[in-house]
C-alpha cells in the first residue's frame, strides 16, 4: 500500500529540519569561538587549530574510507559468477547475502561515512603530534644508547608511532571486512572436509595480510627507539636486559616479519595454504621464544642475581637524564651541622637579621578576610588567599592578598545574575608579619573604594576566579551594581551603579550575533531583553585559567593564579608549564600525584591533569587584566626546545621576556606547583652515586603535613636569609625527611623573586643526628604549649587553629615558627580566627608569646633587662612611698585587665580580649619594675594576673610555666 504524497514527504522534511538545527548549533558554537578569539586578539590560534584538525580529520578520514572501501570492493568486484545454492544447496552465507544484496549501496557508504567520522574524529584530536612533529625543534643533546637527538624521541618517534598505528587499524579492518564480503559472496566456505576459497579471495587476504605482517617488521624495527621508555629494569629507561636482549631480539623479530611477508606474498602465485601457514607458526613462534623467552632467561639468571652492577651504567643514565628534564641537575646541596645550641652573643645577633616573618597563614585567614573585608553579603573572597610581597615603609614584606569578587545575588533572577552583579570590586592586602592589638590583619589595602596603601588602581574585577558564567555590560544604561554607598540616606538607593567601559568582552550589538549567543547559552532573554543594545557587550570565560588555556592550549597551567597591583591595574598572574612524557631515560611519575599536598584541597589543582610527565620547564608567564581582560604571554624559558617549537606552530603570540615590564616583574614568583614537582624528584636524585641510588638508603620523602597527618605538606613562600647570604630573600622552601622516618633530612629553598635562572639550594643535615622534623616540631609544641593553648579554650567555647608551620635556617640551625588562632568553637557564619599566639621552637628549647619578638625573646634572651640594684639600702629609702604606690598601682590595673578579659572570652568579643590582654602585659611590666625598685636583689613577679600569661622571658630558652592570676 503507498501512502500519500505529503506523508511521504514529512520524513525527509523532518530530517532536513533536523539536520539544519544541528548545523545551527554547530556554526552558533564554532562562530562564537572566533567572536571570542577575536576579542582577545587570539585569532591566529583559532585558526591553526581549526584548520590542523580539519586537515588531519580529512586526510584520516579519506585514507581510512579509501583503504577499506578500496579492498571492500576489489573483494565484491572478484566475487565468483554462481548462484545461490551450487555448493550442495543454499547456506547461511546465501541468505545473509539475500538479505544484504538489495541494500548494498546504502550499507556500504553509510558504513564508510561512521567509520570515517571516527578515524576523523581520532586522528583530528592528534593535532598537536602532529605540529610538534611538523615543528620539531633540536636539543642539540644525543640520547645514551642510540646517539640521537632527544628532539626525535620528543617529536618524530610519537608520530612515528602514530602513524603505524593508523596503518595497522586500516589493515586490520580492511582483512576483517573483505573477509567478510568475500564470504557473503561466495570467495569462500567453510565447508566439509575444510575450507574452500577462490584464488581471488586467497591473493587478496594473502596480501593483506602480508602487508600487515611488513608494517610489523617496521613496528618491530622502530620499537627499538622505545626501550628508552622501558620500565622493565630498576629505574625508567632501558636496562641490562633491554639493551643486552630485547634489542637484538626486535632486529631478529624484524628479519623475521619481512621473511614471514615475503612468504604471505608468495601466497600470491602459489595455491595452497602451506606457505601462508609456515610464515605464520613462524611469526609467532619467534614472538614467543625470541621475543618473551630469551630476555626473561636474561633477566632471571644474568641480572637478578648481579642487578647492582649489571643496571649501573643505566641507572647512571636514569639520574642524569631524570635532572636533566626535571631542571634540577643545577641544585646545590650543602652540609649543614644544623646546631641545637649557640652561644648567646651568636643567637643574639642572629636575631637582629631576622626579618619580618610571615606569620598570617593564607589557608587559615580566608574566613577572617571574608568577615573583616566582605562589606556586603554578595561579595566573596577565595578559600586560598596568596601571597606576594610589596614595599612597606622602603621594605619589601611578605604580604597576604586577595581580591573582593562577586558572589550571588541576593535575588537571584536573570537579570541580577548577568546584568547587575556584573563584577566585584577591590584588592585587599595586609602585611604577613603585622596584626592589630585583636591579632587582625593590619590591613594596608581595605575597604570599598580601596584605601591607597599601594597608590591608586582600577579596582573593578570583571574576570576572576569566581565571575559569573556570562554578563551583559556596556550599553547607554548605568545598571550595573559597581558598589555599595557609604552613606544611605532615605533617598538613596542604597548603591552606586556604572557603566563597563573596557575593551573586553564581545559586541552583541546587532541581532544575529544576540541570536547565535542565545543559542549558545539557550537563553531566549538575550533576544528579549530591552537593556541590550547595540552597545552591549558579552563577558565569558573569565577565569584567568580558562582565557590562558583557550589561546595557549600546549601549556599545563599552575593550580594558583595570584592577583597583584601592577601599573595601576589589578593582574592575574599564572605560570605556564611546558611538558612531555617522552624525555629518553628520563623518570615519568603523576604530575597529580606530585602536586597534591595539603593546598590542593582548596585550589583548582584536583583538576589538574593526572598523566605521567618526565620533562617540565616554567616556560611561560602569563597575565590577566581583571578589568578589561587582556591576556599576555611573555616567553619565561625562551631556551626550551618545546617553547619554541610550539612558537613555530602558533607564531608571534607570546611576547619576548624583554617586554616584561619593572613593575611586573617584581611579582614573578617561583611557581608553587614547579617547586613541588621538582622536591618529589629530588627527594630521590639529589643521590647521584649510582650505587647509592640502588641502595636507596638516602631517599627522601616530602613530611606530612603536621595540621592533616593525612597529605604531604605544602611549600610556604617566605623571606628569608639563606647561610652565606648577606640579604633575605623571597624564598620558596620545604623540609625533606628521611624515607620512613621522621626527623628532618633536608631543608630545601628557591629564590623566589623571579629570577629566571635561579637555582634550588639544599641544606643537607647529617645522617647521624636526629634534628626534629616537622611532624616532631609540632609534637613538641603541643606538649610543651599545652597549658597556654588549653587556656585559649576557655570554656570549651573557643578553639585553636594551627597555621603554617615555617621553617627557617638560623644561627648554623633551623628555628621553627608557628602561629597559632583561635576562633569560637560553635560554628556559625560570623566566627573567623584571628592571631593568639606565636610558638617558636630552636633546638630544644620553645618560646611562647602573643608576637614573634616575645617568643624568640624567651628562647634568645635577647631584649631581657635585669632591674638595677640599688648601691645601699638607705639610697632606696627615700623612695619608698612612692615604688609602694607604684606597686598596688601595677597590681591594681593588672588584676582589672585580667578580669576584663575574662569577661570579654565569656561574651566571646575577641577584640575586647585582645586590648584587655594588651593592658595586662604593660601591667605585669609595671609591676616587675615596681618590684625591682622594691626589693635589694633582682626580681620577677611570681603571680599572674592573666589566665592565658604571657610567659617570663628566659634566658634558658625553654617554657615557662603560666603562672596563678592574683586572685589564686
Amino acid at each position: 500500500m503507498r501512502l500519500p504524497r505529503r506523508p511521504r514527504l514529512l520524513v525527509p522534511v523532518a530530517i532536513a529540519l533536523i539536520g539544519i538545527v544541528i548545523l545551527f548549533f554547530v556554526f552558533a558554537g564554532m562562530f562564537t569561538d572566533w567572536l571570542w578569539f577575536d576579542s582577545v586578539g587570539y585569532t591566529s590560534v583559532f585558526s591553526t587549530m581549526l584548520i590542523t584538525q580539519l586537515l588531519l580529520f580529512l586526510v584520516g578520514a579519506l585514507i581510512m574510507a579509501g583503504v577499506v572501501g578500496g579492498n571492500m570492493m576489489i573483494a565484491y568486484r572478484t566475487r565468483p559468477l554462481f548462484g545461490i545454492g551450487l555448493f550442495n544447496g543454499p547456506q547461511g552465507a546465501d541468505r545473509y547475502r539475500a538479505a544484504v544484496d538489495p541494500h548494498r549501496k546504502l550499507i556500504f557508504i553509510a558504513g564508510l561515512v561512521i567509520l570515517g567520522l571516527f578515524t576523523g574524529s581520532s586522528t583530528g584530536g592528534q593535532w598537536k603530534t602532529w605540529l610538534l612533529f611538523m615543528n620539531r625543534t633540536p636539543f642539540d643533546k644525543p640520547d645514551p644508547l642510540f646517539g640521537m637527538d632527544i628532539s626525535f624521541f620528543m617529536f618524530t618517534y610519537p608520530f612515528i608511532r602514530l602513524l603505524l598505528n593508523f596503518l595497522f587499524t586500516a589493515v586490520i579492518i580492511s582483512i576483517i571486512l573483505a573477509a567478510i564480503v568475500h564470504y557473503l559472496y561466495g570467495g569462500f566456505r567453510f565447508q566439509s572436509p575444510g575450507l574452500h576459497a577462490t584464488r581471488a579471495a586467497r591473493v587478496h587476504l594473502s596480501v593483506l595480510v602480508g602487508l600487515f605482517v611488513l608494517l610489523k617488521a617496521v613496528a618491530y624495527w622502530v620499537d627499538r627507539y622505545g626501550l628508552v621508555f622501558s620500565d622493565r629494569g630498576k629505574v625508567f629507561g632501558a636496562s641490562y636486559t633491554d639493551v643486552h636482549a630485547v634489542m637484538p631480539a626486535k632486529s631478529i623479530l624484524a628479519i623475521i616479519a619481512l621473511i614471514c611477508a615475503a612468504l604471505f606474498f608468495a601466497g600470491v602465485v602459489r595455491s595452497g595454504g602451506m606457505l601462508p601457514g609456515v610464515g605464520f607458526g613462524l611469526l609467532v613462534l619467534s614472538a614467543v621464544l625470541v621475543g618473551a623467552v630469551y630476555p626473561a632467561l636474561v633477566e632471571q639468571f644474568q641480572v637478578k642475581p648481579n642487578q647492582q652492577s649489571k643496571e649501573q651504567a643505566y641507572i647512571a643514565r636514569n639520574i642524569a637524564a631524570t635532572r636533566d628534564a626535571y631542571n634540577v641537575s643545577s641544585a646545590e646541596i650543602s652540609p649543614y651541622s644544623a646546631k641545637t645550641q649557640g652561644t648567646q652573643q651568636e643567637l643574639q645577633s642572629e636575631v637582629s637579621t631576622i626579618p619580618g616573618v610571615r606569620l598570617l597563614d593564607p589557608s587559615v585567614l580566608s574566613p577572617t578576610f571574608q568577615q573583616l573585608q566582605q562589606i556586603k553579603g554578595y561579595y566573596q573572597f577565595p578559600e586560598q588567599l596568596d601571597v606576594d610581597r610589596y614595599p612597606i615603609d622602603g621594605v619589601s614584606r611578605d604580604t597576604v592578598v586577595a581580591v573582593r569578587e562577586i558572589g550571588d545575588p541576593p535575588d537571584r533572577n536573570w537579570i541580577n545574575d548577568h546584568l547587575v552583579y556584573t563584577h566585584g570590586f577591590g584588592f585587599v592586602a595586609g602585611p604577613g608579619s603585622k596584626t592589630d592589638a585583636q591579632g587582625k590583619p593590619d590591613f594596608i589595602v581595605k575597604d570599598i573604594p580601596p584605601t591607597n596603601g599601594l597608590g591608586t588602581f582600577e579596582p573593578r574585577i570583571y574576570f576572576g576566579e569566581n565571575s559569573p558564567d556570562y554578563s551583559i555590560v556596556g550599553g547607554d544604561k548605568k545598571i550595573e551594581l559597581d558598589f555599595p554607598e557609604q552613606s544611605n540616606n532615605a533617598q538613596g538607593s542604597g548603591q552606586e551603579n556604572t557603566v563597563y567601559t573596557g575593551k573586553g568582552g564581545v559586541s552583541i550589538g546587532n541581532f544575529l550575533t544576540r541570536m547565535l549567543y542565545a543559542a549558545k547559552y539557550g537563553e531566549t532573554n538575550l533576544l528579549l531583553s530591552s537593556d541590550i543594545n547595540s552597545k552591549s557587550r558579552i563577558l565569558y570565560n573569565r577565569d584567568p585559567r580558562d582565557r590562558i588555556e583557550q589561546v595557549a592550549p600546549f601549556l599545563t597551567l599552575d593550580s594558583d593564579p595570584y592577583p597583584a597591583v601592577v601599573n595601576g591595574r589589578i593582574l592575574w598572574i599564572v605560570d605556564g608549564y611546558t611538558m612531555s612524557e617522552d624525555y629518553p631515560y628520563s623518570e615519568r611519575r603523576s604530575f597529580g600525584d606530585m602536586t597534591r599536598d595539603t593546598s590542593t584541597d582548596r585550589l583548582l589543582a584536583a583538576q589538574q591533569p593526572r598523566d605521567h610527565i618526565n620533562y617540565i620547564r616554567n616556560s611561560v608567564k602569563a597575565t590577566v587584566d581583571a578589568y578589561d581582560g587582556t591576556v599576555s604571554l611573555y616567553a619565561w624559558d625562551d631556551q626550551d626546545p618545546l617553547l619554541r617549537t610550539w612558537q613555530k606552530a602558533f607564531g608571534g603570540i607570546i611576547q619576548p621576556k624583554s617586554a616584561i615590564s619593572p613593575q611586573l616583574m617584581d611579582h614573578l614568583r617561583y611557581p608553587e606547583d614547579l617547586f613541588k614537582v621538582q622536591r618529589d624528584i629530588l627527594g630521590n636524585y639529589h643521590v647521584t652515586d649510582p650505587n647509592a641510588f640502588y641502595g636507596g638508603q638516602d631517599f627522601w620523602k616530602v613530611p606530612e603535613d603536621p595540621a592533616s597527618s593525612k597529605t604531604k605538606q605544602p611549600p610556604y613562600y617566605v623571606t628569608l636569609r639563606m647561610p652565606d647570604d648577606s640579604q633575605p630573600r623571597f624564598s620558596l622552601t620545604s623540609t625533606m625527611v628521611p624515607n620512613q622516618r621522621d626527623n628532618l633530612a633536608a631543608f630545601m629553598a628557591v629564590d623566589a623573586t623571579g629570577d629566571s635562572n635561579t637555582r634550588i639550594r639544599i641544606l643537607q643535615l647529617p645522617s647521624d643526628t636526629t634534628i626534629p622534623g616537622p611532624k616532631q616540631a609540632q609534637n613538641t609544641f603541643d606538649t610543651k604549649a599545652a597549658s597556654v593553648l588549653n587556656d585559649l579554650r576557655i570554656g570549651g567555647t573557643t578553639e585553636t587553629l594551627n597555621g603554617n608551620l615555617l621553617t627557617l635556617p638560623f644561627g648554623g640551625g633551623l628555628l621553627y615558627v608557628e602561629p597559632v588562632y583561635v576562633q569560637p568553637k560553635v560554628q556559625n557564619s560570623a566566627r573567623y580566627p584571628t592571631l593568639a599566639r606565636v610558638l617558636v621552637m630552636f633546638g630544644s628549647d620553645v618560646g611562647i608569646g602573643t608576637t614573634l619578638t616575645d617568643a624568640l625573646d624567651q628562647v634568645f634572651g635577647k631584649g631581657q633587662q635585669l632591674p638595677n640594684t640599688p648601691t645601699t639600702p638607705t639610697q632606696n629609702q627615700p623612695n619608698q612611698p612612692q615604688v609602694t604606690t607604684d606597686l598596688a598601682t601595677a597590681y591594681s590595673n593588672a588584676q582589672k585587665a585580667y578580669d576584663d578579659g575574662q569577661a570579654a572570652l565569656k561574651n566571646g568579643d575577641f577584640a575586647a580580649y585582645g586590648e584587655a590582654n594588651k593592658r595586662l602585659a604593660q601591667a605585669l611590666k609595671d609591676l616587675e619594675a615596681a618590684m625591682g625598685k622594691q626589693n635589694p636583689t633582682p626580681a620577677t613577679p611570681s603571680s599572674s594576673p592573666s589566665a592565658t600569661p604571657t610567659p617570663a622571658p628566659s634566658s634558658a630558652a625553654g617554657t615557662t610555666t603560666p603562672s596563678p592570676s592574683p586572685s589564686s
